[in-house]
Formats: structure tokens, sequence, C-alpha cells
């Protein structure tokens, strides 16, 4: 039997994710699950924005369908096409995996299908976030958003046949019913491209700063203008913190300007692509994640935690739950009490008293992340994916012998 055989045998799930895949951070969540997914024995057709056709991203095959250029077009555009794609060959699919931006068109199609009389395929919203911008901030475009993604969620509750999230505390959040529940799979990470960053590391010599990095979006509500004066604070009371950033987002203008004024105490630069983000976390000593004690942090399951334990760094993070629930009571962890700038100042002299074992904590980090790898998100999504199939009366193990047939 070929591998084309083989794979037709396989339950399949349609996934869409409706913006491109080419050089996001995040992107690892569906390249890398998606890979992990094959080899779990799925067939999964991931479908994401781009140049037409099929193409390889890190490694991986994307069905990727052009969108133009222009705000909200761009997003009716691309679901138009997906749904020509989609709809020959929905008889062969036994899952489609949306998430919000993707209900407008979904959720209505499967409407349509039930009314013919069609039972299968399934359709499952996943949600990996909630919105994250601030009231006293929000601009009329942020305000449409929350209140699409509130819309679109109370909808989903009703009308899909199946959710996902992120954690569990997401699915409360977001008052999932249990009995659409299929299941919760966080985030992880591919060790092996952080490996090395482990061994190229030099940690800082006697006299020497201690470099703390923090990679990711820089938006107000991340709370890096407040790490950032905690750096400078720390440094006046006679410690020596180096403190790089690197991202791009709405405070951006503004931790520049700060950042002009400390002499190098801290320094902004520009976001790179994912590939290259071994490399520049092998340059430092401690991952940070200094994000305020708030539901829409707490709900989640930040990837960056897992690629700085990858990386073999040592973390200073709030002490909330999205980070407690991976770090446990591992000695690699240096906890903020709070998120303001007293609370970030006592993570930082926990820091500087713990520098001569920086080594040896990020080595136990290093070894915890294995834990938290995409193989063990992709499995949980299996069994959530298994779970909703076999609700509606389709085993994934019958749909490969009617796929079969």
């Amino acid at each position: 039997m070929s591998r084309n055989d083989e794979r037709a045998n396989e339950p399949h799930v349609v996934w869409v994710r409706a913006t491109t895949l080419h050089d996001k951070l995040d992107a690892a969540t569906w390249l890398a699950t998606t890979h992990e997914l094959r080899d779990l024995g799925w067939r999964v057709t991931l479908v994401a924005a781009g140049e037409g056709g099929r193409h390889e991203i890190n490694g991986v095959e994307v069905l990727c369908i052009p969108q133009p250029d222009v705000y909200l077009v761009r997003r009716l555009a691309f679901l138009w096409k997906v749904f020509r794609h989609l709809t020959p060959q929905l008889s062969d699919v036994d899952v489609i995996l949306f998430h919000e931006m993707s209900a407008p068109l979904f959720l209505p199609l499967r409407w349509w299908r039930r009314l013919r009389g069609e039972r299968f395929p399934l359709w499952a919203m996943d949600t990996r976030t909630v919105d994250m911008t601030p009231l006293d901030k929000e601009r009329l475009k942020d305000k449409v958003r929350r209140y699409f993604h509130h819309f679109v969620n109370q909808w989903a509750n009703r009308a899909a046949d199946g959710r996902l999230a992120i954690t569990q505390r997401m699915a409360e959040v977001l008052h999932i019913p249990t009995a659409k529940l299929w299941g919760v799979w966080p985030s992880g990470v591919d060790p092996a491209p952080f490996a090395p960053a482990q061994a190229i590391r030099k940690w800082p010599a006697p006299g020497e700063p201690i470099q703390l990095i923090y990679l990711g979006c820089m938006h107000y509500e991340r709370n890096l203008m407040t790490l950032s004066r905690a750096v400078v604070q720390a440094n006046a009371e006679g410690m020596n913190f180096e403190l790089i950033l690197i991202g791009d987002g709405t405070e951006r203008a503004d931790l520049e300007k700060f950042a002009a004024g400390t002499g190098g105490q801290v320094r902004v630069l520009d976001s790179v692509p994912h590939a290259q983000v071994p490399e520049v976390l092998a340059r430092a000593h401690i991952g940070t994640l200094p994000f305020p004690d708030e539901e829409k942090f707490r709900v989640s399951s930040p990837i960056k935690l897992f690629e700085y334990m990858a990386a073999g760094l040592p973390i200073l993070a709030t002490r909330m739950v999205c980070h407690t629930d991976v770090i446990g009571s591992g000695e690699y962890g240096l906890w903020a009490e709070e998120s303001d700038v007293a609370g970030l100042l006592g993570a930082l002299r926990l820091a500087w008293e713990a520098r001569g074992r920086l080594a040896e904590m990020g080595a136990q980090a290093a070894e915890a992340v294995h834990g938290w790898t995409w193989r063990a998100s992709a499995e949980k999504l299996r069994a959530a994916l298994e779970k909703g199939m076999a609700g509606a009366g389709r085993p994934a193990a019958a749909a490969g012998e009617e796929a079969a047939r």
C-alpha cells in the first residue's frame, strides 16, 4: 500500500487559519502541531492565507489561498475562496477545525449542510486567545473586534458541533458548555532547535551584566515599561542588568524613547524571523514574562515561556497561574509577587542573588520543558478530536475504514 493510500484511510481534519503562517512567531502552533498530528495518524489539510497553491513552510505542507491586502475585504475574500475550495471535498472530511475569524462562513455552512441531512463533517471552533487591548486604549477597530469575538463565542457555544480551548481556564471564561467542550490543548515547543543555545551560551562572569530578554509583542498590556523601570531601579541599587526587548507593538515607540535615556540598560530591537529566535536566546541569561495578573493572561499558555525553557534560560515571571501551572516549584523560576515596579524589582533582586547558579537553573528549565512539547500538545488535540467524533457516533478508526470504502 502506498503512503497516499495509507493517508486516505486516516481520519481527516481540515484546519483553517485565516492569516499567513510565513514568518509568524506563533506559527508553530499550527505548523508543529500539524506535523505531529500527521505523525499520530491523522490526515491534516492545513489551510492558511498566502500565495496560492501547496507550499512547504518550515517543512510542513500548507494549502495557501490568496487574499487581498485590504482591511476586512481580505478576510471576506479569503473565506469565500476557502468555501469554494472546500465544498466539493466535504464528503471526505471528518472535522473542520477553525478559529473565530472563520466562524461567519463555517457556522452558516454547518447549518446549511445539516438542513440537507449531512451529519459530517463536524465543525469545531478552537480558541487560543482573548482580546487584550485595554479598554482605555481601545480604538474603534479594537472595540469592533472585541464585540465580534464576544458574539462569535456565544454563537459557537450554540451552533458549533464542538469547542476546543488553549486551557481549561479559557474554557471557563468563555462559558463553553461541558457538552460542547471536546478538550483543551496548550502551547508547546520543539526543544531540538533551541538545544544548541544551551551549549554556546556564555554565562556572565563577575562584573559582567546579566542579560535579560523579552521577545514578543510590545503592546501596552504586556507591562514592558514597568519591567524597564524596574531594571533601571535595580541598577541604581548596585545590581547590573541589561534588558533587551525584541518585537513590535503599540508601546514600542514609548519604549524606544525610554530606552534612549538609559545608557544601554534597556535596548529595543526589531523583530526577528522565528528561525533566528534560538540564536537570539543564546545571547541571553534570563527570559522575562512580566505580564500583569489579569484574566486575559491567566487563561493563556504562552509559547515564549516554553521557548525560553527549551533554550536553557531561567525564567523571571509574575506569579500567576499561566506561569505557575508550568513552572510549579521548579527552582528555575524567579517570581515577581506583583506586576508593579516593586514586585518586578523583588524578582530582579532574587536573580541577582542567584547569579552564580544561573547555568544550573537554566539546565533545570531545559529538562522540565520536555513535558511541554508540541508532541504532547498534539496528543491532547488528537484526543479532543477523537472525543468529538466518538460523541457523534463516528470513532476515528471507523472514519478511516469508511474512507477506505
